[in-house]
């Protein structure tokens, strides 16, 4: 009967209104009017129109139950018997006889031959006639094969008999017959002819061998010979590559014996069959069919060489009836998991067969097979874990993960992770995946679930999805909750997005099923009834509601929203089908309000790099989806009243699509204005955006302006507008003026981005406003961003303005303004700024150092080697590593070659351009020792010993070691050369009197000085009594007496400490100096002279008397320093005394009065 179904279940393209008819059948209805159809058969056979309409209702009829099939059961036996009562007529007329079996092979054929065949009789009496009408039989006459098939399934079934078939033979053999007439030789000799012939009863003559040949009395005779003649067959076959039906028909057999052949007999015919098919190389036959025979029958063969037996480590939920678990107890239903055992007394130790390694490798390869009927047959190698022991069956599934590796061939990958995905969810039905390995297969299964690769102007990949929901389905039965729990959020949201967003209406029911079939067993799936509700089997059969509709319900609940956003945002609107990005884009829409602020600041910067994509699928449908979320966050910010989202992001987006619209510019003079008015606001209102887009707003304005002035502000012979010049060119000079930091950079890199046509006869205009804004005061010292955008702007003008040595000034870089030029990007090498952010004036020396270069190239001269040769010998890795690049860029350069280098000869010694480009210069291990060379070039010396008083006096631990290093490396090249020495420490001293009021360098400086002294650095000038250094340092360091800054102060006492070993009256000044700290105002600076003085007369014991040096060294050690002057000084005094140097004395503070 007929039932209606009102769910939509037709596809993506049905109505949900359109209501499918199924057919239901309770019973063979048609019973009586084939009773009476097959009762006609004998007088109808002669007429052949007759006969044909017979025929042909008769297929009708059986046709209607290809279904259920079951539903013929009951009246198959009274059908068979009618017609074969006319085939065992001895009248029965040919015609007759062909079409009583042709009806019986249309029987068989719909309730299959398996079932069929079980009822045909095999009575000894029907030996003999069922071999003498197929041996009347033509194989060559194509009109009757049906006869012929089932005559031999016939035969088949009459090879079951219990008695021995040589009894059959008793007359023959009584009368002296012929071998050949032997029942036995009879039946293989057609069983043979049938296999090679290339219709359908070559089918039927294998099922007759897998029956006739495992008979116990034919084996001992024929089945060796059978064998020979099989493999003789495959053998002589040449070509693979069209189905050859003798190979066919041999593959047949031979999988056919071994799947009903007893192992003891077949197992010392095994390796012999397996290395005949090794040979042969089946795997590699264009025919799929040859292939898979080829496939079944090794599975048989691995088998056949492992016993049987049950693996006892394999995990066992216990009951897997729902009702059943439902009915336990939650006690027992978590005691039923049984998990493996460790225990080595469960497996039962034997010998695994060396040909069982070939027979996996082949199962695996045809695990990958291009064709789904090879995989299928190939997944019998699960049945091989069973047999096998726990550590070889580990081994075996790392194997079949390699099934879903990425290093694939194009051909191979998406059947790879099929038969990966079919082998696993079968491991896990079967209970031969371990819990522990879960951890390795979800991931695959995830991954698995949204695999889809694009071939060509389509996609592959339906099958691969379907196979996961089937693991996953699987899973759920599998295991018990707790096992599946930390994977349970992977597991459910990748299972909803396939539900919800696959373009395949079946992978989208398959992961549905799977879904509730999870919700079910597992009971752990967030939110798990309500999403069953909402996407149920027939609810997902609409793509449209899927996407639009299903999908918003989902993200409703926190755990889905942002997976599904990301999937759509990474697989969706980049797909090969137009349908699926439009929708992909409106279900984005939609998602917005679940979470916009994940939309605004994640998925809105990835779209904009998208739309800028080569590929025309991902750049469509990133603009349309940047379109739908601004669209949709435009909304939100209505009715949240929150400016972020209808502002800068809306800036960002809409500037980026200005940068790449490109309309004719006849057709877009309303729309110009309007664009420049957005670039132009964006500038003014750049300190309303949040820090964190400020960036990205001034590089879409920055990308959006350059793509106005190229493509509409000049006309196609290249002249420009110049109104739109002037009024450019003075607004963003007049912003460089800006109280506000961000309209600053904003308009510096707005002329950085003007093309070379705008900026003729307004480059001393444009370069006037950035030098002003590199000046650093007192008012704008916090304008440290700028300055560096204002830096780099500087080489970005001039470089696209060009050099002419007399030029214009204001229109190319000159001799009139190079000078000027050059002397503001020197002068930003000293911007050493500090903020609660650290040096913040490194990045306008970065960017200097850039600029610098690339203008020296430009000018093809050098005037900054030197100021390069301090920066690469500071103390910031990053600054330092630029600096030595832009000084080897300059250095090693030829086109053009840079001119008046200092010592161009010695530095390409020292920085040989073969071994500089392998070093990592942010290294401090390899920078310094290459640096620290320069020492030696007088003119680089004072810049190169400027920055490594920075690096030796600072706090990092690896720089201040290696530059140290380094520096005592070099100076201990020089102490047999005083004159040289000499020159070092002149270089020295003046670096300390210009940086005498500069903590930044004079603290470092007074750290380094110490190392030098006590590494013994200046030996030969302590053999000379009162040497000038040693009183020039003295002199130096007492400037220092009067600060507050006690590391400084600190680092004098050391200073002073090293001195010491100077000789001479100087000595006693040093003395003096050190004994007018201990009473300093400042305690802790008194604690440490103390300290260092008792450090320094351990380490210099001949510089007092040794009779006082006991009593020195002990009030050093005794004295509290840290009391109160008044006590300290007396202990002073003492020390004065002994060491005979003069007791300060006391200044009286004079107070003026003014009247």
């Amino acid at each position: 009967m007929e039932v209606e179904n009102g769910a939509s279940a037709g596809g993506d393209d049905v109505d949900a209104d359109i209501i499918a008819k199924t057919c239901l059948l309770g019973g063979f209805s048609e019973a009586n009017e084939t009773r009476s159809i097959l009762s006609s058969l004998p007088e109808v056979h002669g007429d052949q129109r007759t006969t044909e309409h017979v025929t042909q209702r008769f297929l009708v009829i059986m046709n209607g139950y290809q279904e259920q099939p079951h539903l013929l059961d009951p009246h198959l036996e009274w059908m068979m018997n009618m017609m074969l009562e006319y085939v065992r007529r001895e009248d029965c007329p040919p015609s007759l006889l062909h079409l009583s079996f042709k009806f019986l092979y249309i029987i068989c054929k719909v309730r299959s031959y398996k079932i069929f065949m079980q009822i045909l009789p095999h009575e000894v009496s029907d030996v003999e006639p069922v071999l003498q009408m197929i041996s009347r039989q033509d194989p060559k006459d194509l009109e009757t094969w049906e006869t012929r098939y089932m005559l031999l399934l016939w035969l088949s079934m009459t090879c079951l008999i219990p008695f021995d078939l040589s009894r059959l033979d008793g007359y023959l053999m009584s009368t002296g017959g012929k071998k050949e007439d032997l029942v036995m030789n009879r039946i293989l000799a057609i069983a043979k002819s049938y296999l090679v012939v290339t219709d359908s009863p070559r089918d039927a003559a294998s099922v007759l061998i897998s029956k006739f040949m495992t008979r116990p009395d034919v084996k001992q005779k024929c089945l060796g010979e059978f064998l020979d003649w099989s493999l003789t067959m495959i053998s002589q076959s040449r070509d693979t590559s069209v189905r050859d039906m003798v190979l066919d028909g041999a593959l047949q057999s031979l999988a056919k014996l071994f799947k009903h052949g007893k192992r003891d007999d077949l197992l010392q015919y095994a390796p012999t069959v397996l290395q005949c098919l090794e040979q042969k190389r089946l795997s590699e036959s264009t025919e799929a069919m040859l292939r898979k025979l080829n496939v079944k029958l090794i599975q048989r063969l691995g088998l056949t060489f492992l016993k049987p037996r049950l693996a006892a480590w394999r995990y066992q939920r216990g009951s897997r009836s729902l009702v059943a678990n439902l009915s336990m107890s939650l006690q027992s239903s978590s005691g039923a998991a049984q998990t493996p055992q460790d225990s080595d007394e469960q497996e039962e130790d034997y010998d695994i067969p060396e040909e069982l390694e070939a027979v996996i490798e082949l199962l695996l390869i045809g695990l990958k097979d291009k064709e789904t009927i090879v995989r299928w047959s190939a997944l019998h190698i699960i049945t091989f874990i069973t047999f096998l022991p726990v550590a070889l069956a580990d081994h075996l599934m790392s194997e079949l993960f390699m099934l879903f590796s990425v290093i694939k061939s194009f051909q191979e990958t998406d059947s790879a992770w099929h038969g990966g995905c079919l082998a696993l969810a079968e491991l896990g039905r079967r209970g031969l995946l371990l819990p522990s390995r879960l951890k390795d297969v979800v991931p695959l299964i995830v991954k698995s679930l949204t695999y889809d690769e694009k071939r060509g102007a389509c996609s592959v990949g339906s099958n691969v999805r379907d196979a996961a929901c089937y693991v996953c389905w699987s899973f759920a039965r599998a295991y018990e909750p707790k096992e599946l729990e930390p994977f349970v959020s992977q597991i459910a949201s990748t299972l909803l997005i396939t539900t919800v967003f696959d373009r395949n209406i079946n992978c989208r029911r398959a992961a549905s099923a799977a879904f509730q079939e999870n919700v079910g067993r597992q009971g752990t799936f967030p939110h798990g009834i309500d999403i069953v509700t909402a996407a149920d089997y027939f609810a997902v059969g609409n793509l449209n509601n899927c996407y639009l509709n299903i999908s918003v319900f989902i993200a409703g609940f926190p755990e889905y929203t942002k997976c599904m956003i990301d999937h759509l945002t990474a697989m969706k609107i980049n797909h090969w089908d137009c349908a699926i990005r439009e929708l992909a884009t409106k279900a984005l829409h939609n998602l917005t309000p679940q979470a916009p602020d994940y939309m605004a600041t994640t998925v809105l910067p990835q779209l904009l790099k998208m739309a800028g994509d080569t590929d025309l699928h991902s750049r469509h449908g990133a603009i349309l989806a940047c379109g739908e979320i601004t669209h949709a966050l435009y909304k939100v910010a209505l009715q949240t009243n929150r400016y972020s989202y209808s502002g800068d992001l809306c800036f960002i987006l809409i500037l980026s699509i200005v940068c790449q619209i490109r309309i004719p510019a006849e057709g877009c003079k309303c729309c110009l204005a309007g664009w420049q008015w957005v670039i132009d606001d964006t500038l003014q209102t750049l300190h309303l955006i949040s820090s964190g887009n400020a960036d990205d707003i001034i590089a879409a304005v920055v990308s959006a302006l350059s793509a106005l002035c190229e493509g509409y502000y000049q006309d196609e012979t290249g002249q420009v507008d110049s109104q739109m010049q002037d009024v450019l060119v003075s607004q963003y000079t007049e912003g460089l003026k800006s109280p506000q930091i961000l309209t600053r950079c904003g308009s510096a890199r707005a002329l950085g981005c003007l093309p070379k046509v705008m900026i003729h006869n307004k480059l001393s205009q444009i370069l006037e406003g950035l030098e002003q804004m590199c000046t650093i005061t007192q008012k704008e010292g916090s304008f440290t961003e700028a300055r560096r955008d204002a830096v780099r702007v500087i080489a970005q003008v001039c470089a696209k303005a060009g050099v002419c040595a007399h030029g214009r000034p204001d229109s190319v870089l000159c001799s009139e303004n190079a000078a000027e030029v050059f002397g503001v990007l020197l002068s930003c090498l000293n911007d050493y700024t500090m903020s609660s952010r650290g040096d913040v004036g490194a990045w306008v020396r970065e960017a200097a150092m850039t600029s610098l270069m690339e203008l020296s190239i430009l000018m093809a001269s050098s005037p900054l080697m030197c100021c390069l040769a301090q920066q690469a010998a500071e103390k910031i890795d990053r600054y330092r590593a630029h600096a030595i690049k832009v000084f080897l860029r300059l250095l090693h350069s030829t086109d053009p070659a840079i001119p008046h280098i200092p010592h161009r000869e010695e530095l390409l010694h020292i920085f040989p351009a073969e071994t500089v480009a392998s070093l990592n210069w942010k290294a401090p291990s390899e920078a310094f020792k290459y640096i620290t060379q320069l020492l030696g070039l007088p003119e680089y010396q004072y810049h190169t010993l400027l920055g490594l008083s920075v690096s030796v006096g600072g706090i990092t631990e690896s720089t201040v070691h290696f530059s140290s290093q380094s520096l005592f490396d070099f100076l201990k090249g020089i102490q047999g050369d005083s004159e040289t020495l000499g020159q070092f420490g002149d270089t020295l001293l003046r670096i300390f009197r210009d940086s005498l009021h500069n903590d930044r360098v004079s603290v470092p400086l007074l750290k380094m000085l110490n190392q030098l002294l006590n590494n013994s650095c200046f030996e030969i000038f302590t053999t000379q009594e009162n040497h000038q250094f040693c009183v020039d340092i003295l002199d130096l360091c007492k400037e220092f007496k009067k600060s507050k800054d006690i590391s400084k102060l600190s680092a004098c006492v050391s200073v002073f400490c090293g001195l010491i070993q100077f000789q001479g009256k100087v000595r006693k000044r040093v003395l003096s100096q050190l004994l007018l700290l201990l009473c300093h105002p400042f305690p802790v600076i008194r604690k440490t002279t103390a300290n260092q003085m008792y450090e320094m007369l351990l380490t210099y014991d001949d510089i007092i008397d040794a009779e006082i040096l006991e009593d020195v060294m002990t009030c050093l050690s005794d004295t509290n320093w840290l009391s109160d002057l008044a006590i300290v000084r007396t202990h002073r005094n003492q020390l004065c005394d002994w060491l005979e140097v003069p007791r300060p004395q006391l200044v009286a503070k004079v107070t003026v009065y003014h009247y």
